[in-house]
């Protein structure tokens, strides 16, 4: 099979493209076929050698990849060989090898997809859809709620926006740059600002009319993020899902008393520690795609070209999920 390996720590230049030995399943698991593979922004930390990944250094040479959704090619000892044939999505784990034609998981990590949903689609829902609906857990949206939405065009900000509406709540969304503005607003944000332009923060405050903002979600964190969070009013709330720019949100314990606010990670620890793991919140992803209440945006890359889809999502230069296509 062809697949991206990684064989040193540095570029997005070091993926390469080569030919490797296909994976065989062991007892428990079964082999997809894959048809479509995520990347996420902790592929290229991971990829780069930079600190603050979560869980030890991968051994190298690896195959990057978390996400994949396929056909069931083959399968292992113990499985029901009814698996076999059947479309299926997975996310596979930290380090699960999924920039690759061929993927090993578990099966009890697999859920069935049904005819009619894309597989790239699929697979922006089985990882990125999950953390969102972490987020919208923590959250709890309500119609009487005016909520920002930083990173607003990435592959979470774009679910939480729908989310947000759905739950007939005034949307504010902030991205970078006028096409991805362009996307937030025909998402359905009540105001879509380009947070690269100096006093963006500004334009919010008027076009909120004396409105103050009850709910940040921060995926962006830095200077952007801090100006986000001095939107709120008193008894907002401050959620964080993330850094993008680099750098947290600068906020400490006077910025809680003076701004009358609550702060808050809903990632990371919260999100690991929740009883009975993660399948609850992928089968709640999964079910909004199916039923159209959440559609993800999408940039595809083919396997080949896994460098550039690196290179593109470090630039900020893409929109939604980042999904490569093998074949």
């Amino acid at each position: 099979m062809h697949a991206v390996v990684l064989h040193e720590f540095g570029p997005a230049e070091n993926l390469r493209y080569e030919s490797v030995e296909d994976p065989k399943p062991g007892p428990g698991q079964v082999r997809i076929a894959v048809r479509a593979a995520g990347v996420h922004l902790i592929d290229t930390s991971i990829r780069s050698g930079r600190s603050g990944v979560p869980g030890p250094t991968p051994a190298l040479p690896m195959i990057g990849g978390r996400e994949v959704a396929g056909v069931v090619d083959e399968v292992g000892a113990d499985v029901d060989p009814s698996w076999r044939g059947r479309r299926v999505v997975a996310h596979l784990g930290m380090l699960g090898a999924g920039y690759a034609e061929l993927a090993v998981v578990d099966v009890g990590s697999l859920h069935s997809l049904p005819d009619g949903v894309d597989d790239a689609a699929a697979v922006a829902m089985i990882g990125t859809g999950r953390t969102a609906f972490a987020i919208l857990e923590r959250a709890q949206l309500s119609a009487e709620d005016v909520v920002l939405v930083t990173s607003a065009a990435g592959g979470i900000g774009v679910l939480l926006i729908q989310a947000a509406l759905d739950a007939g709540a005034t949307v504010v969304g902030a991205a970078g740059g006028p096409e991805k503005v362009e996307r937030v607003r025909q998402l359905g944000a009540a105001i879509s600002v380009d947070y690269d332009q100096e006093g963006w923060a500004d334009t919010v405050r008027a076009a909120l009319e004396g409105r103050k903002l009850s709910v940040v979600l921060d995926g962006v964190g830095g200077v952007r993020g801090r100006a986000a969070l001095e939107l709120l009013g008193v008894d907002g709330r401050f959620l964080v899902y993330g850094f993008s720019s680099g750098e947290p949100t600068p906020l400490g314990v006077f910025d809680l008393i003076g701004l009358g606010i609550t702060a808050a990670a809903v990632i990371g620890a919260r999100m690991f520690a929740r009883p009975g793991g993660f399948r609850d919140l992928e089968d709640a992803a999964l079910a909004a795609l199916i039923k159209g209440r959440m559609v993800p945006l999408l940039t595809r890359f083919s396997l080949a070209d896994a460098a550039a889809a690196h290179r593109a999502l470090e630039n900020r230069e893409t929109v939604g999920k980042v999904v490569l296509i093998p074949g």
